[in-house]
């Protein structure tokens, strides 16, 4: 019986060490400013075609029809 808990404690400890270093190194890792400023960048571009083909797809509905003014 002691021998199994020494076991399961090391296994805990294993595992406890293990999460630390993943989040020692992931922390790091952090995204640096230019990072983030890319990531802007890529989002605006993405809304402003999104913006777009949101608006060619209302052109193709109002050529046909006049307008009552």
């Amino acid at each position: 019986m002691t021998t199994m808990l020494i076991f399961l404690g090391a296994v805990v400890a294993l595992i406890m060490v293990a999460f630390l270093a993943v989040g020692l190194r992931d922390r790091r890792r952090l995204s640096s400013p230019e990072d983030s400023a890319a990531a802007r960048e890529a989002t605006r571009t993405q809304e402003r075609y999104a913006a777009d083909r949101h608006g060619s797809q209302g052109d193709g509905r109002q050529r046909g029809q006049t307008s009552a003014n």
